[in-house]
């Protein structure tokens, strides 16, 4: 998809990719020395790709940074990278296989050079990979800033990220590419599939990932609402037939996370990186330490002891979480009573207005747990940060889990105490109703709307300069407009705050729905409004992420597994709780106890069971998989009787040989 592009780096036409925001202070050896790192050939410990200044925009003013350039690389190049990132594609047989530079016309969409092979976000992604993997030889600290110390082995990118002097660096939009997916994504309604394939296209993995898992789980609810509409027009008051929908809830929640997986398998697949292996994880950019050497690696780098990462773990983090809880638990009970004072002025005189009353508590504790829920995630990100983790995935899990823990707290503690202490099913019903509408509002508000006037205030100024000099409707902006337009964007975040809404959402409709059968429905709407709105703020509120080519919805798919294991023991209990379930057992409550928990070990078992029972990998992945697996091991075989059983590569990079090659290596 990247046109213009020469085989030959001595002739090109260059084509921007990625942009490079230095701070204006920069000094100018700096930026000197990085430009020639950057240039220089991968012999000399360079990334072999191509740099320009970034040119003055329309109506260019003395405030704009003149420290932003524009990156590029020539199609070998970028073939090149494409074989040092384990890049996926489809061959010839149809099978996915890792690109190789010496198998390239063997590949089924190749046909030359400067073709449609790599998409442009596989060649933003290449350009990501070789930067970071830009490294420091002899140099002691960044040319003109003494605070940045460097070393042998250092990432000079992280380094500069760390110390401030990179600002940013951000893949470029493609204009019409752009204005296709968005007029096939979100500007008609219509009642179809997302175009995923485009999505993962343009966006990569993680993100094509994210919307297929939205659209599944709205897809998936639809049977829950189909059956909680006449459940709430014909049984509302009737409390004691939701043991019905409770034990319909539990099946649905099991096997929908379980064809999830093989429906992100097949896509994973179909897109090449299921099988594609994990890079080694470098440091990441704030992780700091005592220098030492890498016992893996052998390069010089930040150790930190992990003892001393444990003890900020759990004797500061932990007991922080359990405070923040605690409040949690405390502003509950506030909520219980502004509650139970509505309620009594309300019983003293009935009106429509005391009527109205009644619901305002409900609705001020849902504003108040947002709040919360986003202070609270400003200080687990500070706390993650100082624990000091050396890899970003280890960063990631600790964050989503202190999150995580918080949040389900916060959103679902006071219906866990309506529903098994007070014991009030209309109260329940009440509170979930208010609760789920309220954050609904709230997550539209501050997700889409609200991003949405931000960026058009920050526009407007710029907007105005270019269109002093043409009509923005009819004529593209220029390059150097484009540029400074997306990087005064917002940076996207990632999919991390949308999978924690899906989670929450999950929580309320498989924990509770059976009181308030609606929730279904509701959610099925807000699912709707979600794909358009977060579509939306994709292609023109945030800057275009980088590609990430992901495999799986990772750590959320386990979030929503323990959360449908807590749904088990919630829908257990309701049942058990409910007086034709009680009329069983006039005599003894011990007996009712008793048998709630056998049944619920007996539905934990089922759930188990139907795991077991769904493979993650349908049968055909894996029989390709186990085909590829048999031909790799083939052509191993073929290469060691052709070369006499000798490792075909140096002994210096017998590092980077498989397992069978260093066997053969040692024979």
């Amino acid at each position: 998809m990247v046109q213009g592009l020469s085989a030959d780096s001595s002739s090109y036409s260059f084509t921007p990719l990625v942009v490079l925001e230095l701070a204006s202070d920069t000094k100018q050896e700096a930026t000197a020395w990085l430009l020639s790192r950057i240039r220089d050939r991968q012999q000399n410990g360079g990334a072999e790709l191509l740099v320009e200044q970034l040119g003055p925009g329309a109506g260019a003013q003395e405030k704009e940074n003149p420290n932003m350039f524009l990156v590029g690389a020539t199609w070998q190049r970028l073939l090149t990278g494409a074989e040092d990132v384990g890049l996926f594609k489809e061959f010839n047989d149809g099978s996915m296989r890792g690109f190789t530079c010496a198998n390239k016309h063997n590949f089924k969409d190749f046909k030359g050079y400067g073709d449609s092979f790599l998409s442009m976000a596989e060649c933003q992604y290449i350009i990501k990979h070789e930067l970071d993997t830009l490294r420091a030889k002899d140099e002691t600290h960044v040319p003109g800033h003494t605070q940045a110390k460097l070393y042998p082995g250092k990432s000079i990118i992280r380094r500069l990220q760390s110390k401030g002097i990179l600002i940013q660096v951000f893949p470029l939009h493609d204009k019409e590419e752009l204005k296709r997916l968005s007029f096939s994504w979100y500007k008609k309604v219509k009642f179809s599939f997302q175009p995923l394939d485009d999505i993962r296209h343009y966006y990569g993995e993680g993100q094509a990932l994210y919307f297929g898992f939205l659209e599944y789980f709205t897809f998936a609810l639809v049977p829950m609402a189909l059956i909680g509409v006449p459940y709430y027009l014909f049984d509302w008051e009737d409390y004691d037939k939701y043991v019905v929908f409770a034990v319909f809830n539990l099946v649905w929640c099991t096997v929908i996370l379980e064809l999830w997986k093989r429906c992100s398998t097949s896509l994973a697949y179909i897109w090449g990186t299921l099988s594609r292996k994990k890079a080694f994880e470098e440091p990441r950019p704030g992780f700091h330490g005592v220098l030492g050497f890498n016992p893996v690696t052998g390069r010089e780098e930040p150790l930190y002891p992990n003892t001393k990462r444990q003890l900020r773990i759990y004797l500061v983090s932990l007991p922080f979480v359990l405070l923040c809880i605690y409040l949690s638990l405390y502003v509950m009970m506030i909520y219980f009573l502004m509650e139970g004072w509505a309620l009594s002025v309300h019983d003293e005189e009935p009106t429509f207005w005391t009527g109205i009353l009644l619901f305002i508590p409900s609705v001020i504790y849902a504003v108040v747990i947002e709040i919360m829920n986003l202070v609270y995630r400003y200080v687990a990100e500070f706390l993650t940060e100082w624990e000091n983790h050396r890899l970003e995935s280890s960063y990631q899990n600790h964050l989503v889990l202190k999150v995580l823990v918080f949040n389900f707290f916060n959103c679902f503690a006071s219906l866990f105490y309506i529903a098994f202490v007070m014991q009030d099913m209309v109260l329940l019903r009440q509170s979930l109703a208010t609760l789920l509408i309220t954050s609904q509002i709230l997550n539209q508000v501050m997700e889409a709307f609200l991003p949405y006037w931000l960026q058009r205030r920050r526009n407007k100024k710029m907007m105005r300069n270019v269109q002093k000099r043409r009509a923005v409707e009819d004529v593209e902006l220029a390059l150097a407009e484009q540029v400074r337009l997306e990087a005064d964007m917002s940076m996207y975040l990632g999919t991390f705050d949308d999978y924690l809404e899906l989670f929450l959402l999950f929580g309320y409709v498989s924990l509770f729905s059976c009181v308030y059968p609606l929730a279904a429905v509701l959610v099925v709407l807000n699912n709707i409004t979600e794909v358009y709105s977060d579509a939306f703020k994709m292609c023109h509120v945030f800057k275009r992420p980088f590609s990430d080519p992901a495999a799986n919805i990772g750590v959320w798919q386990l979030a929503f597994e323990a959360m449908s294991v807590i749904a088990v023991v919630t829908n257990c209990s309701l049942i058990g709780m409910s007086s034709q379930v009680k009329a069983y057992f006039p005599d003894s409550e011990l007996q009712l106890i008793l048998w709630t928990v056998a049944i619920e070990h007996g539905l934990l078992a089922f759930k188990f069971i139907l795991t077991f029972l769904i493979p993650d990998v349908p049968k055909h992945i894996q029989i390709n998989l186990a085909r590829l697996e048999f031909e790799s091991l083939e052509a191993l075989k073929k290469k060691r009787q052709l070369h006499g059983g000798k490792c075909l590569k140096p002994r210096s990079s017998v590092r980077g040989c498989s397992e069978e090659e260093r066997r053969s290596c040692r024979r």
